[in-house]
């Protein structure tokens, strides 16, 4: 039916069957769209036919677009449910999706939606919640499928098929044992591919990799995309099996991630997005932006005790923007690689002295390449070779600082167990600023008398 329309034409017609009160138009249309599409065309509504949406929609398709949307738009969305929608729609959510939503609630506001709940799963969302946020135990879900070593093929197949609606990961299988202790594993394909009277004991994977409830939600990232699972088990102290966390939840993770460490390096400490009130953003910014402020003072303390020398030489204010510019630019280059690094690889002091090393000889390529073709630029502008030869050798310096000082801060940072996406982008060039223009300013004093 809607094969070939475009977004707004579905959007219309949802629309026109909303007006007219046509549900089978409107069910038909949505049985062909993925949840994401779903949201999408929800969140692009008027106003005045968003609650209508909502009413022609199955409980089941209304948990689906839960999971697609942001916290804020959940929230509005259980508003405009009502409490007694709200609770049938929370117990069809996957656990792990609901946790993170209540968790933006007030405890108040919590109580009274997991008592409507039904107490198997409120139960299963209070275990979630137990766990400090941004560990491994907040993101599992506790919706997954265990069996027994001694089982048949035969008898793991039937359960897997009788929990396939229970279920969010059907890939792999868990094997416990009778104190709940993970003691193995087994794929989907496995089974297939065994003999139906075959016992899992034979079949199943005895070394599992799992993850800690208490470990850090970025850890528990990176162990899938090490071992390139779809799911990864995750075990309490006494190595239980109380969860999973699913592939899904790993990229949610990572762009979570991401998003947090981008706002820490544009100086930005919390998140702005599009719908962020001009005054929130601005108090979000200011507060970095006044300390770098204060700091960028130093530059020009710096500038007038070098007053004298710029009177002489006047020329040299023509390149005091470039060398500044291009030793921030460098900084935050090398501060970006070294940030993007510490997420996806494990840090040591070997690990550490091979990318410092690397930077350095990356600072000095690029030093060599600029300081020459400025060097060269600065002759042909102003027809001083002297002039040329001092701007070249500060940009050569000035870079190599700058690179080092975009990798050292941030690792210096790892190493006292301070995030080091802190060392923001703004910070690295105000620093850079202030060391390039000493260097600058000092060798130009060097050479001075050759320059007047």
């Amino acid at each position: 039916m809607i094969k070939n329309m475009t977004e707004d034409e579905i959007s219309l017609s949802i629309i026109k069957s909303l007006k007219e009160n046509k549900q089978s138009d409107f069910e038909k249309i949505l049985e062909e769209l993925q949840p994401y599409d779903v949201a999408k065309i929800y969140i692009s509504l008027p106003e005045k036919h968003k609650s209508r949406f909502l009413l022609f929609l199955h409980f089941d398709v209304l948990a689906d677009l839960m999971q697609e949307l942001e916290k804020s738009e959940q929230i509005d969305v259980l508003n405009r449910l009502g409490a007694e929608k709200s609770t049938k729609v929370l117990d069809l959510m996957d656990n792990d999706d609901l946790a993170l939503l209540l968790h933006e609630l007030s405890p108040t506001e919590i109580e009274s939606l997991l008592a409507e709940m039904k107490t198997e799963e409120s139960n299963a969302v209070k275990d979630i919640m137990k766990y400090p946020p941004e560990t491994a135990g907040r993101i599992m879900t506790n919706r997954f499928v265990w069996i027994r070593s001694y089982y048949t093929v035969k008898e793991a197949v039937e359960k897997l098929k009788s929990f396939a609606d229970y279920a969010e990961s059907l890939q792999y299988l868990y094997v416990i044992d009778e104190d709940r202790k993970l003691v193995g594993v087994v794929s989907y394909r496995d089974l297939l591919l065994a003999e139906p009277d075959e016992h899992i004991s034979s079949v199943m994977y005895e070394r599992v990799i799992s993850v800690k409830v208490t470990t850090d939600q970025e850890e528990a990232a990176k162990t899938v995309e090490r071992y390139d699972f779809i799911a990864v088990p995750v075990v309490d102290e006494q190595d239980c099996l109380v969860g999973i966390i699913t592939v899904d939840d790993v990229i949610d993770v990572v762009i979570r991630e991401a998003n947090e460490d981008i706002e820490k390096l544009s100086a930005s400490g919390k998140a702005i997005d599009f719908d962020t009130k001009t005054l929130t953003a601005a108090a979000r910014r200011l507060p970095w932006l006044i300390l770098l402020l204060f700091i960028g003072l130093v530059s020009g303390q710096i500038i007038s005790g070098y007053e004298d020398t710029l009177n002489k030489v006047v020329a040299l204010t023509f390149f005091m923007p470039m060398i500044s510019g291009m030793t921030g630019n460098t900084g935050t280059q090398s501060l970006a690689v070294v940030v993007r690094g510490l997420i996806s690889n494990d840090m040591n002091a070997k690990v550490a002295l091979r990318l410092i090393l690397r930077e350095f000889g990356v600072g000095m390529t690029i030093g060599i390449t600029c300081a020459v073709l400025i060097s060269i630029i600065a002759f042909l502008w102003q027809g001083n070779w002297t002039l040329g030869l001092v701007v070249g050798i500060s940009l050569f310096f000035t870079l190599i600082i700058g690179t080092l000082a975009g990798t050292v801060i941030p690792l210096l940072l790892y190493q006292l167990n301070v995030d080091p996406a802190v060392a923001s982008g703004p910070l690295i060039t105000t620093l850079n600023d202030i060391f390039s223009l000493f260097i600058y300013f000092g060798i130009a004093s060097m050479f001075l008398s050759h320059l007047v």
